[in-house]
């Protein structure tokens, strides 16, 4: 037994009905010692639901979040218990990489979500710099670490909200003081969405959560979040406006050009146009997920998806 180790909880929220959740194999190949690492499998209809109950029935110093198709590379909880030598790092994180043999849509998908498209959550879907003191717009739940007690400390995951709950989260553990890290080298893979229609539904539902957030838990950093729907307006409003509002459409296509290359493969350089074409997808979507979110009200889940969750100790 390794004292000089923390103990860590894996938590993995699945649906009911699930049957094979990949991650619970992933995680047992973690390079950590057993009598120091427990997994839960949190089952249930609403992951924030699912998680806040595991936090509270786990015995770990330190909470590893994964989804149900997270694959972490074999050193994360290694990498994490050196980062969490310093007391006032609260999380820590790092991205979530296609694996190299997934299909060529879904490779496509997520050279986009790893383009500036997304600012400086691009982080979330690439390596990008060197380790660092970071923010909510670089840390993502599929692969994210927490110290349990600064976790129950600021009230969990706010569960009226899905996604974005990490996001509320994390803006508060900095406002008491706590420190976020993010790791490039702290990688797990995961497969992107398989269709156009859910690579789609996806960017909608990441816009209303952000929306919904900024509703309920307001902070500076989300103004940053509110270029796609204006860009949105601007495009619906653009037939009404003055001809030399024109120059901005030219300037936009400049810009997704920029962005295209930056990411773009040497050798498919035939996929700029394809590229190009998704990062607009990303900005439409998102800001149309956004207006929606302004307009839905977010409730707290019924008692009954409270009461359905079940914890699975591995």
């Amino acid at each position: 037994m390794d004292n000089s180790l923390p103990t860590v909880t894996v938590i993995i929220a699945a649906r009911p009905d699930e049957s094979e959740v990949r991650a619970v194999a992933a995680a047992r190949q973690l390079d950590y010692p057993s009598d120091h690492l427990e997994i839960i499998l949190a089952r249930g209809r609403q992951p924030s639901v699912q998680r806040n109950a595991a936090v509270r029935a786990a015995r770990g110093e330190l909470i590893y979040f994964l989804d149900d198709d997270s694959r972490p590379a074999p050193q994360n909880l290694r990498r994490a218990a050196e980062a969490f030598k310093s007391p006032e790092v609260k999380m820590l994180g790092g991205p979530n990489l296609c694996p190299p043999d997934a299909p060529a849509l879904e490779q496509a998908f997520a050279l986009t979500m790893g383009s500036w498209a997304l600012g400086p959550s691009c982080a979330r879907y690439r390596s990008v710099g060197r380790t660092r003191a970071s923010s909510e717009k670089e840390l993502i739940l599929c692969n994210l670490l927490a110290r349990r007690d600064a976790f129950l400390a600021s009230g969990g995951f706010d569960e009226s909200l899905y996604p974005n709950e990490e996001n509320a989260l994390m803006d508060e553990l900095q406002k008491r003081g706590g420190k976020l890290v993010y790791d490039p080298e702290l990688l797990v893979h995961r497969r992107p969405r398989a269709t156009f229609a859910a690579f789609c539904k996806m960017l909608c539902n990441y816009g209303r959560g952000r929306a919904e957030q900024f509703r309920l838990h307001p902070t500076p950093r989300s103004a940053l979040n509110l270029v796609p729907p204006l860009f949105c307006l601007f495009l619906i409003l653009l037939p009404f406006l003055p001809r030399y509002f024109d120059w901005v459409l030219a300037a936009y296509g400049a810009v997704l050009f920029l962005m295209t290359l930056q990411v773009l493969p040497l050798k498919k350089w035939y996929w700029l146009p394809w590229i190009m074409s998704l990062i607009f997808v990303i900005h439409i979507c998102y800001g149309w997920g956004f207006w929606r979110g302004c307009l839905t009200r977010p409730q707290p889940p019924a008692p009954s998806v409270t009461a359905e969750v079940q914890l699975e100790k591995l």
